[in-house]
């Protein structure tokens, strides 16, 4: 259940990100519900290998690489998607650093909400 809000309110951060930035356009909210989908599914499977590829890059810039991993994702999903639209890199670079603005925002809200996530294993003794 609470994967489910999480990724409805990461669909309406979608659609909020299109009124703070121009240059990010998204159809419908149908379409912002893919574009956090496939946003969560290159952050989860492209992104850490982009990070191991880039390490040394990232390490010489202190970490601020990141940030262009981040934006390159976010204009990745833009190039899958037919309803979300990312017109160039700076707007990504922007989109990408609210997107995980409003998705820590999200996520401490749904800790507080519905408490902490429960891990698989046997139970603390």
């Amino acid at each position: 259940m609470k994967l489910i809000i999480r990724w409805l309110l990461l669909a309406c951060a979608l659609v909020l990100l299109t009124q703070l930035d121009p240059g990010i356009q998204v159809r419908s909210f149908g379409s912002a519900l893919w574009a956090a989908f496939i946003i969560g599914l290159l952050n989860a499977f492209v992104r850490p290998l982009l990070i191991l590829l880039t390490l040394p890059v990232t390490v010489l810039s202190m970490g601020l690489f990141l940030f262009v991993i981040n934006a390159l994702t976010f204009q990745m999903a833009s190039g899958l998607l037919d309803g979300f639209h990312v017109q160039g890199f700076w707007h990504a670079l922007l989109g990408s650093v609210l997107y995980s603005v409003f998705s820590l925002v999200i996520d401490v809200a749904l800790e507080r909400m519905m408490g902490p996530r429960m891990m698989p294993g046997p139970p603390p003794q």
